[in-house]
């Protein structure tokens, strides 16, 4: 194929990849945007430090040894090898071979460095492939993650493995060509690791050998293309996502609940008919959430971040003493049901469903609100803030609340306390004493 030609396919296929991808992220991002405004608050430089520990660091991920130190491999190979893909790019525009290698010695040092990353990696894949199909963790066997999580999660890890082992040949068949002097190879770069691949093509010919150099590199690109615009359909889409969802982490104590102000300014009135109505003042709409429009940007945001990992379920006491209740479940559902509104949208149809439909009521009352799931989210997802909005729209405009909780509704509302009795009878127990 002659060179203008391998440079112009590059050229599109590049083109058409990346279309595809912000294609697909402006339509995550307008689905981000259906939540409300909420005023997430934290100064800029907590905000910093909090990414920084949680999202670039992984400070959150290393509670779990095993899986986090498996994961910052994966992590660390993801980033670095990148810069490789970089080189890649500028050989495929330019019609070059190892552009940077301009750099000596850096260069043999670095391309040493990604191989031994690639293999960490592929280790890596392999230790967490054992871990869900061979060992069957608990966690990771859950009913929510059945059909096509299981499979995204297997597809991902196997595509990883993949592309890293299309390297390690691109390069063994690369060294290969070098030691014999081929023109278009000139001697660049360390391979540590491909060096043990070598004995595997040492009596091909030189025109096989090209063959296995040039498709290894058009294979691992285009994978790399692919797996660009398949990231941000699965809960891969973490990878990115993580470092925005960690800079809006609130700077507030978990658990906390915001005053509904509406809820305050309409009682006031009821009780005052006189009292003048602030200016500017719009009854409210509704309460709580009823479907994926009312709630926050932020849990939205939460929604498309969530890795899946399951921490979050499996420190939820309720979950743990048998109840329906998972807060992976929560977030995986709003996903869907925002992605599905998503799509209604640009189709211009529209449904009877809502986040209801897909979470239900004996899911919602099993929270206790211990705020153990957000605390266990490696980066920092907050499941009960959408639950206590959900629970609010069951309770104030479906009155849709278990009778134990309407019962003490009742007697706060006539009664001024949660129990049964008159105020004129509180005192009674200390008659005698």
């Amino acid at each position: 194929m002659p060179l203008w030609i391998s440079q112009l396919l590059f050229a599109l296929l590049l083109t058409v990849s990346i279309w595809f991808f912000v294609k697909r992220v402006r339509f995550i991002r307008r689905n981000i945007l259906l939540g409300r405004d909420a005023d997430i608050p934290g100064d800029t430089r907590w905000r910093l430090r909090t990414m920084t520990r949680v999202a670039l660091g992984q400070g959150k991920m290393v509670v779990r040894p095993v899986a986090g130190f498996f994961h910052i491999l994966i992590y660390a190979g993801f980033v670095l090898i990148n810069i490789e893909v970089l080189e890649i790019l500028v050989d495929g525009l330019a019609g070059t071979h190892r552009a940077f290698s301009f750099m000596g010695a850096v260069y043999d040092v670095a391309i040493g460095f990604f191989e031994l990353l690639a293999l960490a990696v592929l280790v890596a894949c392999v230790v967490f492939l054992a871990r869900r199909y061979v060992l069957k963790l608990n966690r990771l066997q859950s009913p929510e993650l059945e059909g096509q999580p299981q499979r995204d999660a297997a597809a991902i890890l196997i595509v990883e493995i993949v592309l890293m082992t299309a390297l390690l040949m691109m390069n063994a068949a690369d060294q290969l060509l070098q030691a014999q002097y081929h023109a278009a190879y000139h001697h660049a770069g360390s391979f540590p690791i491909s060096n043990f691949l070598t004995p595997l093509f040492q009596s091909w010919s030189i025109d096989s050998l090209i063959m296995l150099e040039r498709g290894a590199w058009w294979f691992h690109i285009i994978g790399i293309l692919l797996f660009l615009n398949y990231v941000p359909y699965s809960k891969h889409w973490h990878i990115i996502m993580s470092f925005p969802n960690t800079w809006y982490t609130p700077q507030t104590p978990k658990g906390g609940f915001s005053n509904m102000e509406s809820v305050t300014t309409e009682v006031k009135l009821m009780l005052d008919p006189s009292a003048p109505t602030p200016e500017g003042y719009q009854p409210p709409s509704g309460f709580g959430a009823r479907d994926v429009q009312d709630l926050s940007w932020k849990n939205l945001m939460d929604a498309y971040t969530c890795t899946e990992c399951g921490r979050c379920t499996s420190a939820c006491p309720a979950n743990l003493t048998g109840k329906l209740l998972s807060p992976r479940k929560v977030m995986m559902n709003t996903r869907d049901r925002l992605e599905e509104h998503g799509a209604n949208i640009d189709a211009g149809t529209t449904d009877e469903k809502n986040l209801h439909s897909y979470i239900s009521a004996e899911e919602l009352w099993a929270c206790t609100t211990c705020n153990a799931c957000a605390e266990a989210c490696p980066i920092n997802i907050n499941p009960v803030d959408i639950i206590m909005q959900m629970r609010q729209y069951l309770v104030m405009e479906q009155s849709a609340a278990p009778s134990e909780l309407n019962g003490m509704l009742t007697n706060i509302e006539n009664n001024g306390a949660p129990w049964q009795f008159s105020p004129m009878d509180r005192g009674n127990w200390a008659q005698g004493s």
